[in-house]
């Protein structure tokens, strides 16, 4: 039905998470109808995103170098995430001015991911030389990401290290009749004292 190069095309852009054969299609369709330069600066941008980015050898961030070295952060904490997309969400708060630490995903035994599938012995290993005092966990509140927390929290406590886990609950502009129990219970659970 297509010609073998856009049918190559359809099948690469299919291949895409979040991708399926009609988006796919439409994607293919709209590459071939833009202009030559701009079908040529995307694939440079692909090109070079591929060859130019790696993964920081000390956060497992993905980098272009070596991002762990900025003096202006407090090497004492230490915010343990589960993908590297998460270390953008955080930083979006403005809250967060210590370093990270990525595990690239969660523990999740039915897909066969344990600890050995996460980089939690470079973590270990981290804490030893970096001299971290804190370590926040940061996974995603989902029956995975609290697995992995717990898992974490279990191997951290025995270092003598402050081990924290982010608050979850309600979003602003939430209404409490809305909220489901666990969300409403984690809220009243990482309750804080309301200076006055």
């Amino acid at each position: 039905m297509y010609t073998a190069s856009l049918q190559s095309l359809v099948d690469e852009l299919g291949r895409l998470p979040g991708i399926g054969p009609k988006s796919a299609q439409r994607l293919a369709f709209h590459i071939l109808k833009i202009a030559p330069e701009d079908a040529g600066r995307l694939a440079e941008a692909i090109g070079a995103g591929k060859q130019n980015t790696t993964l920081c050898p000390q956060c497992f961030n993905v980098a272009e170098g070596d991002i762990c070295n900025d003096p202006r952060r407090d090497g004492a904490i230490l915010c343990v995430v589960e993908d590297p997309r998460d270390i953008v969400a955080v930083e979006k708060t403005q809250e967060f001015r210590g370093r990270y630490h990525v595990l690239h995903g969660s523990l999740n035994p039915i897909e066969g991911v344990g600890p050995d599938q996460l980089r939690v012995k470079e973590l270990l290993a981290r804490l030893e030389g970096e001299g971290v005092t804190e370590v926040i966990l940061c996974t995603n509140p989902n029956l995975e990401g609290e697995a992995t927390a717990m898992y974490l929290a279990r191997l951290l406590k025995p270092l003598g290290l402050s081990v924290t886990r982010i608050a979850s609950g309600l979003p602003v502009g939430g209404d409490l009749e809305y909220a489901d129990e666990l969300t409403l219970g984690r809220a009243l659970e990482g309750r804080r004292q309301v200076d006055a």
